[in-house]
Order: structure tokens, then C-alpha cells, then sequence
């Protein structure tokens, strides 16, 4: 795909994926949902790709939606009249996809399927759609110029981007609903006082603060970390440890006999570990489990 909206870059393994709509503050379009997904879906088999640092060009990160187009600004179908069990049975047919179904939301489902680590580097305004997408990032920094707004009761929509499940586990049911209630503009202090985001940085340390974490990743076994990363969000979610029992025993049994003989062979040589296994081709064949 020939990216019109975001920028795509690779170096040291590290894909920093940029918003870029300057212009417009990064605002979010349909255009762009379908350049993020792909970006996402790309970069999770993409072997040259290790971390991925989200962040925006120029003074935004992401000022919400793009609210001046024709039409529904949601790009969906106002036509259709859909139920619960068209989501449930029919979220893969093409007219629930284009006319239906939450765009932010797809974005954050290809994020939360992904095989590698996401890191936002929050650098302006995060607005809407652009506060909700962090939400689905591993680690979040920010500017001291950052702010972070869960607007949508304001313009009297609800929140969308599946940040109804995600953010009341990052910050507690009772300030996400207070968030989302006064759609109030947050600060940078706010946002870390609530756990919301890692760490404040000057503008000018921001992405290499991300990278520094981003390099603390990127030399371990890419299958550890997609186990890693898969395991911590859906086993969180399960109402019974079994569950998770049941897939960490999994986990441990085929990494014993793959990247973990190299592991703690390395360990006992007191070396550096060479990992030679990658997501794209290398994932247990249980993988992945809650299909």
C-alpha cells in the first residue's frame, strides 16, 4: 500500500509509524484507519520489524475524527438499521465492515492482534479517536506538551475505539468514567498521576525516550514477545487463572524446546543470546489460541 496519511520507517528494528496530516492536527479519517491497519497487520509479520514507536508529525499527535467531510463523519451507512446479532453474525460481511462498524475500532483490533510491542510517543493534542488508540499501546510517554481528551459525550457520541474495555483497565473504572463524563482536556501530569501514561519528556527527548525503551526489546525472542504480549492481554481478561494456567503451560512447553535452549544456554555461558526464531514463521501451532 502506498501510504498517503501515516508514515512508514524502519531502522534497527524499530518502525516508528507517524501520523501525518500536519496540516490537520493528524486528523483521523477513514483513509487513514485503512492505512493503520494495514501498517499494523504489516508490520506484525514483518521480521525487520521488532517494536513499533507511534507518534505524530508536527505540533499534534491526533486532534480526533476529521469533522469536515460530506456526509456521515463517520464514514458508516445511515441507511442500514443494524442489531447486536449483525455484529455478532455478521461483523465480516462487507456492509457491516464499511457501513457498520467502528473505524477506530478496527484500528485498535489490528493493534491488539499484533505480534510486536507498541510504544506511543504522545507529542500534541490527543483527542477522540486519538486518545482511544492509545489506549491499545503497550507503553505510552509524553510531551510536556501532550493533551489527552476522551471527548465524545461532549459532541454527545460515546466512546469508541473498544476503549470501553481498555481504558477502565489502565486507570480504574471510576476515573475512566470520569474522564469520559466531563470530557475534560488532560494534562500531562494528570495523565501520569493516573498510570495513564509512563513518563513526561521534553519534546525534543521524546522519541529517543521511546527508542531507548524500544531498544531494551528488540534483541530478545520475537515468538517470547508475541506469547508475551498475547498472553498478558487476553489472559487478564479470562475470569478463571486456570485459563491462563492452561496457555502459560502451553507456552512454556514449546518455548523450552525453542528459544529457551538458546536462552539458557547463553545464560550459562554468561553471553549474549542469539535468537533465531521470528514471529512470522516460528508462532506454536496453538497459536493463535482464542480463535
Amino acid at each position: 500500500m502506498d501510504y498517503q496519511t501515516i508514515l512508514y520507517h524502519v531502522k534497527d528494528r524499530i518502525l516508528t509509524l507517524t501520523l501525518n496530516q500536519p496540516d490537520k492536527l493528524n486528523s483521523f479519517t477513514i483513509e487513514m484507519s485503512h492505512e493503520l491497519i494495514h501498517a499494523y497487520q504489516r508490520a506484525s509479520e514483518d521480521d525487520l520489524v521488532s517494536v513499533i514507536i507511534v507518534t505524530g508529525a508536527g505540533r499534534a499527535f491526533c486532534a480526533g475524527m476529521d469533522l469536515n467531510i460530506d456526509g456521515n463523519v463517520f464514514g458508516l451507512n445511515e441507511e442500514l438499521k443494524p442489531t447486536i446479532e449483525d455484529m455478532r453474525e455478521r461483523s465480516e460481511d462487507e456492509e457491516i465492515i464499511r457501513g457498520v462498524r467502528d473505524a477506530g475500532g478496527r484500528v485498535v483490533l489490528a493493534m491488539y492482534e499484533c505480534k510486536k510491542p507498541i510504544i506511543g510517543a504522545i507529542n500534541g493534542a490527543a483527542v477522540g479517536i486519538g486518545a482511544t488508540m492509545t489506549c491499545a499501546m503497550d507503553i505510552r510517554l509524553a510531551s510536556q506538551k501532550a493533551k489527552v481528551g476522551f471527548v465524545f459525550n461532549k459532541i454527545g457520541i460515546t466512546p469508541e475505539a473498544c476503549s470501553s474495555w481498555f481504558l477502565p483497565k489502565l486507570v480504574g473504572l471510576s476515573t475512566a468514567l470520569e474522564w469520559c463524563y466531563t470530557a475534560e482536556i488532560l494534562d500531562p501530569d494528570t495523565l501520569k498521576d493516573a498510570r495513564f501514561i509512563k513518563e513526561i519528556c521534553e519534546p525534543k527527548n521524546l522519541l529517543s525516550k521511546a527508542n531507548l525503551i524500544a531498544k531494551k526489546i528488540i534483541n530478545f525472542s520475537p515468538v517470547a514477545i508475541a506469547m508475551t504480549r498475547q498472553m498478558m492481554y487476553r489472559n487478564s481478561a479470562e475470569n478463571d487463572p486456570m485459563r491462563a494456567h492452561e496457555i502459560d503451560s502451553l507456552a512454556i512447553f514449546y518455548s523450552s524446546m525453542g528459544s529457551g535452549k538458546e536462552g539458557v544456554s547463553s545464560f550459562l555461558e554468561k553471553r549474549e543470546a542469539i535468537f533465531t526464531d521470528t514471529a512470522s514463521r516460528d508462532m506454536p501451532d496453538f497459536y493463535p489460541w482464542w480463535k
